[in-house]
């Protein structure tokens, strides 16, 4: 089980570090991306010349955060039995919804086009990123039950910024917000996934620390 729990650590920190850095690395072969101002699902648009590595991309990730839940109930069932296996189905939810669904499913260059893939691919996303986003709170709570404070608050604290930083980016594709910086759906789609992920990278590297 702790060889089991070692690889779902390593694997929860390269989905939490890879789903930013991939997309950065990627927009760079995109000339008419925008980090700014385009959200990261579309680098898989048909049109991308990027659309393959980074579907496959987020097929590994998917699968990366499923082989990471063994760990997950591993080091917080103890401490709730329930509310760890809420933490794993938000998860879980995430990682098919938001991840693997985004590899199959594409969205179009503009959101003007709307297909049946389109709108699989925004169902899921949006279950998986409402459920995800809960996963800081949840962590908070679990650590502060587990004597962890330090993390607790962190988590609170990152819970708190990202759903700001959610909400920045459901608004910015308002007609009324389209000259205005609220626009910049990319930015804040990625200042969300980065304080939503800190807790998991924060508990996957201590963790990771504990079994070295």
């Amino acid at each position: 089980m702790q060889y089991i729990c070692i690889i779902g650590w390593y694997a929860l920190l390269i989905a939490v570090i890879g789903d930013l850095l991939v997309s950065a690395v990627l927009s760079l072969f995109y000339k008419k991306y925008s980090s700014l101002k385009m959200s990261i699902s579309a680098l898989g648009n048909p049109q991308s010349p990027v659309r393959l590595p980074f579907n496959i991309w987020m097929f590994i990730e998917g699968i990366l955060y499923l082989i990471a839940l063994p760990a997950l109930y591993d080091r917080y069932h103890p401490v709730s039995d329930w509310m760890t296996v809420v933490l794993l189905l938000f998860i879980s939810v995430f990682a098919i919804g938001a991840c693997i669904f985004t590899s199959l499913f594409s969205v179009n260059e503009t959101k003007d086009i709307v297909t049946t893939s389109s709108k699989i691919h925004g169902a899921g996303s949006v279950i998986g990123f409402m459920l995800m986003l809960s996963v800081p709170l949840l962590i908070a709570v679990l650590s502060f039950n587990n004597g962890e404070s330090a993390i607790g608050v962190i988590s609170i604290v990152c819970f708190i910024i990202a759903i700001a930083f959610f909400v920045l980016f459901v608004m910015s594709d308002k007609e009324e917000f389209s000259d205005t910086v609220i626009s910049y759906e990319g930015l804040w789609q990625r200042l969300n996934l980065v304080f939503m992920y800190l807790p998991l990278a924060i508990i996957s590297v201590k963790s990771i620390g504990y079994t070295a």
